[in-house]
């Protein structure tokens, strides 16, 4: 076999450049015991933790390759769960940063996550109209709530009852009994998609926001609690043509019941705010307080209210009660002595009172609210242009002023990023967008320098890496000055945009093209500045070469003898330098050549264009060597790597490639990016590669030591195919059919499929192994003494143990929340030997929550086969036996240290007279204040 060529593997080695991406919401996060000082945020696949007051990126949880959607942290502020874009929740430790808990089970984005009040549930929807209910400390899914016609928007749990209130994008508000997992109530009150929804005053009011410029507010009355003499009877509630309904009918709050038996509360509408906005709402939301309520719509101004609590509304209601009697008085005639009578009606706008507008420097996409306990009020935005903003203010006052306290902007541009280079030390990264140009240092990532500029499309750095040159939008050249970050000098070159630019090899000068159909060539020189006696960089123009056509592109030659320029009428014409004569024209791209690089030897040209096709060339004769098809969409960018006949071409399709210009193959395909790559740069030692994407990310990747063998990169992508295919088996072959319903939380993925393999592997080891045992036991018999048995290798490995112990050992190694899933697919014919060894395992006490979790999960699926198997029988006798007397074990043990526990507690709390665990904190934070108060007072006296 002849020599295969080698090649060094690219890896991701960072992402950059993204403050917060704008599928997912910001939160507030508790870090190291500070609230209202660390926010999460979404960067394209991670979260990034940033510190508003240092204005630092302090940690990055790093998922794995889908867009982050939705983030929610656990009440204990320990957690944080992180929604993905296919569907996986990740739940992440906030101390250590890492994902302990994947659950897997919705089909399409997550749209929404709430914990319960505990932390112990989280409530997950998605666009796949599912709400899938998980239990957070056993790691599993309870149960999936069916109903939804199109995307859930907004999920809460109740704080004093077992209930879940949901809205989508259906019109619909619906409520569920988690008890019995149905739905009992929907609200259609609503003519267009429910945004959002909360709940305040102690869960006695629901606020909706729709379409439209109204906020719908909804009072709920429990039924329990409904038993005053002058209401109807409840029964009379539950009964169909009722006072009650009827009434509902009239306010437009039309309420289709699923029984009437079932009614647990009843919904009235109380009335509506008007929003300043006349969009829809795009985020609404309650602080932890449930004093203020915030949302917004799609522009920049995020309105707030507070809600009054009963004791203001009833100082209210006295205040309004006096001034009516007064007024009564004053209009009743002299002669009449009685008191008129007075009526004071409460409006909502009196409960419920605007408070101030924020109004943020660009549209806001998610924002977060905090409460102090001081009365201060933090609201953080993660704005559309990659920015966070964090904005305070006292609701308390007469006229609360928002005042912005920080923001992070360094971080990231504005907008996309249209050109990057790299400077010749293979150091500093040159990125430049729509207003500014960032200088970054490749190995911290840290920005060094920030300029303002116009439209960027092109940029190099000049020789000596000292200044930066710009090419713009409106066709100007735009010097800039890296020490001082000044701007040096701005020159019209172009009448309209200038697409290109290319360095002379001898590194004199330059050459420019532009939409005004012209090349221009351009000396470096140094002139004289007025400011100082030093002279500055300058630039001349020295030729100009005219075309009959836009020009997209142009390149020189290494050798400088040539230059070629990528016209708009899809062809490439090869100039000489010295003479402007023409040389070749390269034509047979159908569409303009957008991008092109020639390779450092001269031989040849590689050209993309906007067909998706790359075309290699040879700059001898201009014959293609071969047409390639590169990309899905158009290809935005090409670049050899230096020093070799490999190049990176970049696509509208999210994907970077290294392809082989000799050998015309397709090496490596780089995915990272979630949007169209505009652009990438190779380092000149080629170790690097720097790519920017409308994802406004910026990533770095590395040349690694590690030789890459096509065949093995091939067989690679065949794996990762197939392994999308498993997770993809379950959907309809007809579109529109549709599948029974899953009753199930978890879905299959390749995962769950390699654990039920291990199952099936560890019971065909435990089958060998005993009839092996048996053969030896006859052997012995027979030889009339112990013979040496042979030990199986794999169970050596796990220290000699038991076939049996071998299984178990494989069980407890099924993640939590993939164990259903994995026992679903495991084939019948496993599961009389498993059910035998739960026995035995139950009757030795080893881990018998998991065993009764997996053999209560078996019974409910294979019900009637084991039921219909007459050798299952007896096994299930005898299991029925064991699982009782050893589970009323377990739970002896468990009532027993809970009394122990209870014990303790109250022990501490006799001894220090202080309320244990509760409390405790928030005393310590009184301590806290009193000491810096009293720190204060001693100051101002002194």
């Amino acid at each position: 076999m002849g020599l295969t060529k080698q090649y060094l593997r690219y890896v991701a080695s960072a992402v950059f450049g993204v403050i917060g991406s704008q599928k997912g919401n910001i939160v507030f996060v508790t870090l190291r015991g500070e609230k209202g000082r660390y926010v999460a945020v979404p960067a394209c696949e991670h979260v990034f933790i940033w510190d508003l007051r240092k204005g630092e990126k302090i940690l990055i949880l790093q998922g794995l390759k889908q867009e982050v959607t939705c983030l929610c942290p656990s009440p204990d502020g320990l957690h944080l769960a992180v929604g993905y874009e296919d569907g996986s929740i990740r739940i992440f430790s906030l101390l250590s940063g890492e994902g302990n808990v994947t659950f897997n089970g919705h089909k399409a984005a997550i749209t929404t996550l709430k914990y319960d009040q505990l932390g112990g549930r989280l409530a997950s929807g998605s666009k796949d109209t599912d709400i899938i209910v998980w239990d957070v400390i056993n790691e599993s899914g309870l149960y999936r709530l069916k109903g939804h016609k199109d995307a859930i928007t907004q999920a809460l749990f109740l704080r004093e009852k077992n209930l879940l209130v949901t809205s989508g994008k259906d019109t619909m508000v619906k409520w569920w009994d988690l008890d019995t997992q149905h739905c009992f109530k929907t609200m259609v009150g609503h003519r267009t998609e429910v945004w959002g929804l909360v709940l305040v005053s102690e869960e006695k009011r629901l606020i909706t926001g729709a379409s439209d410029s109204e906020l719908r507010v909804w009072d709920i009355a429990y039924l329990q609690e409904i038993e005053d003499p002058e209401e109807p009877d409840p029964k009379k509630i539950k009964g169909s043509p009722g006072i009650q309904d009827t009434l509902e009918a009239e306010d437009g709050a039309f309420e289709t019941d699923e029984a009437p038996e079932d009614r647990i509360l009843s919904c009235t509408k109380a009335g509506s705010i008007m929003r300043e906005g006349r969009d829809r709402v795009v985020n609404l939301a309650v602080d932890k307080t449930g004093r203020i309520l915030a949302c917004h719509g799609t522009d920049s101004v995020l309105e707030l209210f507070c809600i009054l609590s009963k004791e203001e509304i009833q100082k209210k209601m006295d205040k309004k009660m006096k001034k009516a009697r007064k007024k009564a008085k004053l209009h009743s005639c002299k002669g009449e002595e009685e008191d008129p009578e007075v009526n004071v009606e409460m409006s909502l706008q009196d409960e419920i009172q605007r408070v101030t507008n924020i109004k943020t420097s660009a549209k806001i996409k998610s924002f977060d609210l905090i409460h102090s306990p001081q009365g201060e009020l933090k609201a953080v935005f993660l704005l559309q242009n990659n920015l966070v903003e964090l904005y305070s203010l006292n609701p308390s006052l007469p006229t609360p002023q928002p005042v912005r306290t920080s923001r992070i902007t360094i971080g990231g541009h504005r907008s996309d990023v249209r050109t990057l280079s790299f400077s010749s030390d293979n150091i500093a990264v040159l990125s430049a967008a729509a207003d500014s140009i960032k200088i970054w240092n490749r190995s911290t990532l840290q920005c060094i320098r920030t300029m303002t500029c116009e439209y960027a499309l092109c940029s190099f750095f000049v020789p000596g890496d000292r200044q930066v040159v710009i090419g713009t939008k409106t066709g100007k050249l735009q010097l800039y000055d890296l020490a001082s970050g000044n701007l040096l000098e701005t020159i019209d070159a172009h009448d309209g945009a200038l697409w290109s630019m290319s360095l002379s090899p001898d590194q004199r000068g330059f050459v420019t093209g532009g939409a005004d159909k012209s090349v221009k060539f351009w000396d470096f020189e140094l002139v004289k500045d007025e400011n100082s006696t030093q002279k500055r960089l300058s630039v001349k123009q020295t030729r100009t070469l005219q075309l009959d056509e836009d020009v997209l592109c142009v390149s020189y030659s290494p050798n400088q003898k040539l230059l070629a320029v990528s016209l708009l009428d899809c062809t490439v014409k090869i100039f000489y330098v010295d003479t402007l004569k023409f040389f070749l024209s390269l034509y047979g791209h159908k569409l303009p050549v957008i991008c092109m690089d020639i390779s450092y030897d001269g031989a040849l040209i590689a050209t993309g264009s906007a067909d998706r096709n790359v075309k290699i060339w040879g700059l001898d004769f201009g014959d293609c060597h071969k047409s390639l098809f590169a990309h899905d969409d158009s290809v935005m960018y090409l670049q050899f790597v230096p020093k070799s006949h490999l190049f990176f071409t970049a696509g509208k399709d999210h994907k970077i490639k290294q392809w082989d210009a000799d050998k015309f193959e397709h090496i490596q395909t780089l995915e990272g990016h979630h949007q169209e790559v505009w652009c990438l740069a190779v380092s000149p030692s080629g170790d690097y590669v720097v790519s920017s994407s409308h994802d406004k990310s910026l990533r770095l990747w590395e040349r690694t030591r590690e030789p890459l063998i096509l065949e093995e990169e091939r067989e690679m992508e065949r794996e990762a195919e197939y392994e999308e295919s498993v997770a993809k088996e379950d959907q309809p072959a007809v579109p529109g059919e549709t599948q029974g319903d899953s009753y199930f939380t978890g879905k299959k993925t390749i995962e769950t499929v390699k654990a039920a393999e291990r199952i099936m592997e560890a019971i065909e080891l435990y089958r060998e192994e005993t009839a092996k045992m048996k053969e030896h036991k006859a052997i012995c018999k027979a030889a009339g003494k112990e013979v040496p048995l042979p030990s199986n290798p794999i169970l050596m490995a796990y220290g000699s143990i038991s076939p049996s112990a071998y299984v178990l050992e494989i069980f407890k190694g099924i993640k939590s929340s993939e164990l259903e899933e994995s026992l679903l697919v495991l084939p019948f014919s496993y599961v009389p030997d498993i059910l035998k060894l739960f026995n035995e395992f139950i009757q030795l006490g080893s881990d018998v929550e998991l065993i009764c979790r997996c053999l209560f999960f078996l019974l409910r699926i294979h019900f009637g086969q084991i039921t219909s198997n007459q050798m299952l029988v007896p096994v299930i006798e005898k299991l029925r036996e064991t699982t009782i007397s050893k589970v009323s074990q377990v739970r002896d043990v468990i009532g027993f240290n809970m009394a122990g526990l209870d014990y303790l507690k109250r022990e501490c709390e006799a001894k220090s007279e202080v309320m244990f665990f509760a409390d405790a904190t928030s005393h310590l934070e009184e301590k806290k204040r009193k000491r810096k108060k009293r720190e204060k007072l001693i100051l101002t006296l002194t």
